[in-house]
């Protein structure tokens, strides 16, 4: 996987964690207010709105809600603030009072650029913040060449979420097969093969303008459909560039060409295409399950060995959960020394009191989500980072079977050799035990 495109995977599974949190999220009132601006929006009219929302709040009858809707419009506005136009992609606003589980207000106020551009233009003043925009981009993101060929001539597109674009077309003039024997059967023969080969040729060298920028191909997946072999011949051609070669996920046949072909090509391949995420996850797992059966000594799994495996620079691709919930802990040991410690967070919570192996107290510094800290370090540890979900019966397999963390690595490599994760040095502080 390229880096920006395990960046953008980054970017997904945090703006998801980010929806589910802000969904989950309730207040007292209508004291929640979500701002969605589209990209080019003049922020001085949306500043002129607020203000006039704020007169209108200020005879809102209950004092307590009242003060909870000014309070969160003066914090979107001061939001605002920050910024001198709209970013390039839009801007989100999230602010008010929301309730926690322990039953206090708490004060959200949370303002980003979306990975994305976003086209929806919104403004709320509820008891829940509406996200529905943001699920919308994470839903169809990724952005698909084609390639429709026939006798009559190629066309190269691009199909993104709904939106689909032609990118250029030109039509061909190919000699049909020669009927007639005798000696103009060969010469005609050898026209013919020589019309096309310049003619998949120039399919492939355009191909290159249309889906290469920066030395990088700009598409997430090709898909080559057209009529008779020329598709076929096209992708087994030593001319097709190897870079768009490994992007071909299908084949497809089409009755016709041209912008007709292109469509039918779409309805085609639309459930494929939905399913591509779906698709890349099994074929990832599945690589994973088939290293394990072959015993080729090369994959870890479990919180423990996978760490230990990460710190040796020993994986090249990293297999996380995009669920799992873990912390990653520090702690003071009784010599002052720092102790780092991966628990669930039920461990990390109830259990605030721990003894090293010498029986001094280990006390809790800090703690974040294990999954944060992974995204934030796995460059430096020179592994790729893959998020996956237990949609597929293979997801489902690594996450109860495997515990949601694991890894494909670079060598083989014995990780009891490189000593305990625990070392021994760190137990619970249990009423049961006889420490």
């Amino acid at each position: 996987m390229s880096d920006d495109a395990a960046e953008e995977n980054i970017k997904m599974w945090k703006m998801k964690k980010l929806i589910k949190s802000l969904a989950a999220a309730r207040g007292n009132g209508t004291s929640m207010i979500s701002l969605i601006l589209p990209p080019r929006t003049q922020l001085s009219q949306t500043n002129s709105m607020l203000s006039t929302e704020y007169g209108t709040a200020s005879n809102i009858k209950s004092r307590v809600n009242r003060l909870s809707v000014l309070s969160a419009i003066t914090s979107t506005q001061q939001r605002l603030k920050l910024y001198t136009r709209t970013p390039p992609n839009g801007l989100v606003i999230f602010c008010g009072t929301i309730l926690t589980d322990e039953g206090k207000e708490k004060k959200v106020n949370i303002d980003f650029e979306p990975f994305k551009p976003i086209n929806t233009s919104l403004y709320l003043c509820d008891n829940k913040f509406h996200v529905e925009a943001l699920a919308e981009l994470l839903q169809a993101d990724s952005r698909f060449g084609f390639i429709v060929m026939d006798g009559s001539g190629c066309l190269y597109g691009v199909l993104s979420g709904s939106s689909r674009e032609v990118l250029h077309q030109f039509s061909v003039e190919l000699p049909k097969k020669h009927g007639r024997g005798g000696q103009s059967a060969q010469r005609f023969g050898r026209i013919r093969e020589e019309k096309r080969h310049n003619y998949v040729r120039k399919v492939a060298e355009t191909a290159v303008q249309m889906f290469i920028t920066n030395d990088k191909a700009n598409v997430a997946g090709l898909i080559l459909a057209g009529s008779a072999e020329f598709k076929n011949d096209l992708l087994k051609s030593d001319l097709f560039d190897p870079r768009l070669a490994a992007k071909v996920v299908k084949t497809i046949d089409v009755s016709y060409g041209g912008e007709n072909g292109f469509d039918q090509a779409i309805n085609l391949s639309q459930e494929y295409l939905n399913n591509v995420k779906f698709i890349q996850e099994k074929k990832l797992l599945t690589k994973y399950f088939d290293a394990i059966a072959q015993d080729t000594g090369k994959i870890v799994y479990g919180v423990d060995d996978t760490l230990k495996a990460l710190d040796a620079s020993a994986v090249e691709t990293l297999i996380v959960w995009e669920s799992l919930d873990m912390d990653r802990c520090l702690f003071r040991d009784s010599d002052g020394e720092e102790v780092e410690r991966f628990l669930t967070p039920a461990q990390a919570q109830d259990r605030v009191s721990f003894l090293d192996s010498k029986g001094g107290e280990l006390e809790l510094i800090s703690k974040e989500p294990m999954l944060e800290w992974l995204a934030e370090v796995y460059k430096q540890r020179g592994a790729n980072l893959e998020f996956i979900t237990e949609n597929s019966s293979e997801g489902s397999q690594f996450v109860k079977g495997f515990g949601g963390i694991g890894g494909l690595l670079r060598w083989q490599l014995d990780v009891t050799q490189l000593g305990d994760a625990n070392d021994d040095d760190l137990y619970y502080d249990d009423d049961d035990d006889d420490y």
